[in-house]
């Protein structure tokens, strides 16, 4: 073997989880009946990002020494970030508004600087989580003019609490966090791969809210119809008509890692995993933590399975059962965590019911068993759920998944949809347009009790009523990073369409199963579509070979004619 190729070997080692690398020989591919060229979709939903958090910048980073470099490639389309709207949002932001000095503790400053948008720097990647749940988030929208985070949904401090941490931005331990951002230095991987394929800069959450309604958008586009709601109804709303919406966290009542204290419910009505098994389309939610059998090197196993992160000191769960929207629905529900019967039996009907642990993902997919429709959950410490989680442990997961996908005989055919469930609160300055009207006690939009205008907005049905508006659905909810990957996605392109989390399903329904909708009030009825950001004519060349350090979020390469599990750092 030469001296380049024993390089190539040493360092795939060091940029690689060697877990999630290829194994010999490559399986055959298989085939789907599709409207595109798509036959494998993968959806890694993460956790409580609000675009401007993520994407406010972009294309341009600091740079900053000590730092992963990232230099936008000539001619990038610019977004509709925090520099679109002119020097105004990052010095003279509307957060200035005086409400929220009483919030804004120890903000310094006239105007209270911790107001204005701040970078956060890889160094500042543990933070405390922000206030995200449905009417916090809706006063902080201020009636459009997105003016009052800092006073409803601003939290400072770090993960494991402390709100005196030293050496970081005055506005880190107030409040005033919520207006903090990163750049291309810290989420370099999500950066490069807005480069290098498609990105949207008009998605928002179906609606307002935390992880569970956002979940089960992305599964059903309705958060109408909770049943067997037991252990309290702080967490659902009525809907006006007899029923009840959710419009925060609470888990599924069967999951046997469930609370046994608190809120739990089910739901009723359909979601996609229904259609795709009329259908009979292979399909799964991989979530981590999910297999109850294994043991994690802390010796932590069952539902206590847990990891700490070493950026953010956290020790957490690795499932957490209100992120898995599958578990409130009968029909979808894997409660007491059965195992899969074999690999072959994983993304089909079985014991699991199309309910998996993260790890089988990889092991069908190395079997040849790639199931059609995949969503993918990290354990919670690599979802970017602040708090907890964070961009560097995330980046670490998303990298290492789709290093993996690359290297499959199905990338061909393959797209890869990175998205949010909530934005965690976290400060974004464009309001998405109110396309279903709410009036419930907990709706604070256009004012007191009221989202929209009666007569003037969309009224969707609910689950249970054909014509009859359910309440407590108020959207569209708060922007969100919307990204795909694909070798058929367009380069380096940045869409304006208008998105939200049920476009997701819109796009499955449309490729799989000839265009049928769920019904009962579902928001996929109205959700605009993602085949703009695909150009089904032609496939990009070089996209195919996009490989990212995990560690760094910098782009990797290969040698000519060597194969691409064994890449090396680009020098």
């Amino acid at each position: 073997m030469d001296f380049r190729r024993m390089i190539a070997i040493l360092l795939a080692g060091m940029l690689f989880n060697p877990a999630m690398i290829a194994a010999a020989p490559q399986p055959q591919p298989q085939h789907f009946d599709t409207a595109t060229p798509i036959k494998h979709l993968v959806v890694i939903f993460g956790e409580n990002i609000s675009f401007d958090h993520y994407f406010g910048t972009y294309p341009n980073a600091l740079n900053l020494q000590g730092e992963n470099p990232f230099f936008a490639q000539p001619g990038t389309p610019s977004v509709n970030g925090l520099g679109s709207a002119g020097a105004a949002l990052m010095t003279h932001n509307p957060n200035l508004n005086p409400a929220n000095n009483g919030s804004c503790v120890n903000c310094g400053g006239t105007p209270p600087s911790a107001s204005n948008p701040f970078r956060l720097t890889p160094s500042e990647a543990s933070t405390a989580d922000q206030d995200h749940n449905y009417t916090p988030e809706q006063q902080a929208f201020d009636a459009g003019l997105m003016d009052l985070f800092p006073e409803y949904t601003g939290t400072g401090g770090n993960a494991l609490g402390s709100t005196t941490v030293p050496n970081v931005p005055t506005a880190y331990n107030t409040s005033g966090l919520v207006m903090g951002y990163y750049d291309g230095n810290t989420v370099t991987a999500l950066w490069n791969y807005a480069q290098h394929f498609a990105i949207d800069d008009d998605m928002f959450g179906s609606t307002f809210g935390p992880s569970t309604p956002g979940a089960l958008e992305v599964i059903s586009g309705q958060i109408n119809g909770v049943i067997n709601n037991a252990g309290g109804t702080g967490n659902v709303i009525s809907d006006g008509n007899g029923g009840l919406t959710d419009i925060d966290d609470a888990d599924p009542a069967g999951d046997v890692c469930s609370t046994t204290t608190k809120e739990r419910f089910d739901m009723s009505g359909k979601n996609i995993g229904d259609l795709l098994t009329a259908g009979g389309v292979s399909w799964g939610w991989f979530n981590g933590g999910f297999n109850l059998s294994v043991v994690n090197p802390n010796s932590t196993t069952g539902c206590s399975r847990s990891t700490t992160s070493s950026i953010t000191g956290v020790n957490h769960a690795d499932y957490v059962p209100h992120h898995e929207p599958f578990q409130y629905y009968e029909t979808t529900a894997n409660w007491a965590h059965t195992r899969p019967a074999s690999t072959s039996e994983i993304g089909n009907a079985g014991p699991a019911n199309h309910q998996y642990d993260i790890n089988d993902f990889f092991s069908a997919v190395k079997a040849g068993n790639f199931p059609a429709v995949s969503y993918l959950k990290a354990p919670a410490y690599q979802d970017a759920h602040a708090g907890y989680s964070d961009p560097v442990d995330e980046q670490n997961f998303i990298v290492n998944t789709i290093n993996f996908l690359e290297q499959q005989p199905e990338w061909s055919s393959t797209a890869v949809i990175l998205t949010y469930d909530d934005s965690d609160g976290w400060y974004d300055h464009q309001a998405g347009p109110i396309v279903n009207q709410s009036e419930t006690a907990a709706d604070e939009v256009s004012g007191s009790g009221m989202c929209g205008t009666s007569g003037t907005t969309t009224a969707l049905p609910g689950v249970n009523t054909s014509t009859t508006h359910a309440q407590g659905r108020c959207g569209y909810g708060p922007r969100l990073p919307f990204v795909v990957i694909s070798p058929w996605a367009k380069a380096n392109f940045v869409d304006h369409t208008l998105l939200d989390q049920s476009s997701v399903i819109h796009f499955i329904e449309d490729n799989w199963l000839g265009g049928e909708r769920l019904g009962g009030g579902s928001f996929d009825s109205i959700a605009g579509s993602i085949e703009d950001m695909f150009d089904f004519t032609q496939r990009f060349p070089g996209q195919d070979a996009l490989f990212l350090s995990y560690s760094t979020g910098e782009p990797v390469r290969v040698f000519p004619g060597w194969p691409s599990r064994f890449p090396f750092w680009a020098w």
